[in-house]
């Protein structure tokens, strides 16, 4: 099989695609996080599906000696980022988002989950020496005004544990892009992408194991299994796309693009319902879809082929 070429191109087409797959997994993730009575169960069962299939796509990959970027026996400072990956961005923030959730609007904790690229743009500049253009600001800005017109009135959001644990889960999953970039110079995207959900994974069941809820994850039925699979599923090929992208294109156009999941999302709720969204609901996506496209053309903007 050939190799997906290491340009910025291949980058943010494969951001796009990690978006339109954000989009249907918030969609499904909706529908399954009804069919269980903790959420935490929910996203253990579902991130253990997924760990799975990327496992078995590595192991598909180690025959063709894809372990490390480089083809060179990884630092240990390289192997202790891959356990930061799967420490700060799968496990801790997945908690704290799905309890969250459970507390918050969906609407309010849409919209604070997607100030992620104003996190990683002011974490890229000093520690990934990312260069921002006037492209991307305007990106920025239209991503986070569409998002403010999709919730609505954010003077009426209320702050509190709910929305406190999803800025937290926000603001690790932002240090994780930072981390895993730097990790990705040394090991291929799905070595990354399966340190963070094994790692993940591990420290989940150890959650539950501490709280006494690992029963519940034996008990779960047929019906709820077969959730976990779907999503599960969805979330391994997400993970997957997602550091192939951020390993050929800029950790905050990236990140700028993945925003474009809304539209995807609104797109599957409009016809699930049989209704056109509404008037301010159309104008968000439409502001969302020009943010998403202005991220694109900067990142297309630099230099052609990353390093590598």
């Amino acid at each position: 099989m050939r190799e997906v070429p290491r340009t910025r191109g291949w980058g943010i087409r494969l951001a796009f695609l990690a978006a339109a797959t954000s989009g249907v997994a918030v969609f499904v993730n909706d529908l399954g996080v009804d069919r269980f009575d903790d959420a935490t169960v929910y996203t253990t069962a579902k991130n253990g599906v997924a760990a799975a299939l990327l496992f078995g796509l590595g192991a598909l990959a180690a025959g063709r000696g894809a372990a490390t970027r480089r083809g060179r026996p990884a630092s240990p400072r390289a192997r202790l980022g891959l356990v930061a990956v799967g420490v700060v961005g799968g496990s801790v923030p997945f908690v704290l988002f799905f309890e969250g959730l459970a507390r918050a609007s969906s609407g309010e904790a849409a919209f604070i989950h997607k100030t992620l690229v104003v996190w990683v743009a002011l974490l890229a500049i000093p520690l990934l020496r990312e260069r921002l253009t006037g492209w991307h600001l305007a990106a920025i800005a239209l991503l986070v005004a569409g998002q403010a017109v999709l919730v609505g009135d954010l003077g009426a959001i209320g702050w509190g544990s709910g929305e406190a644990m999803i800025l937290g889960a926000t603001l690790l999953w932002a240090v994780e892009v930072v981390i895993a970039k730097w990790v990705l110079a040394d090991f291929g995207s799905l070595a990354v992408g399966k340190a963070r959900m094994g790692i993940g994974l591990l420290m989940l069941l150890g959650w539950l194991a501490l709280t006494g809820r690992a029963g519940d994850l034996l008990s779960l039925s047929a019906g709820q299994w077969g959730w976990a699979a779907g999503t599960g599923t969805i979330l391994s090929v997400y993970v997957a796309t997602w550091y192939a992208a951020l390993a050929r294109a800029q950790a905050v156009d990236v990140t700028a693009v993945l925003v474009f999941a809304a539209v995807i999302t609104a797109a599957l709720s409009a016809v699930s319902d049989g209704a056109m969204p509404a008037r301010p609901d159309l104008l968000a996506l439409t502001l969302v879809t020009v943010g998403a496209g202005a991220a694109a053309a900067a990142g297309l903007r630099g230099r052609v082929r990353e390093p590598a």
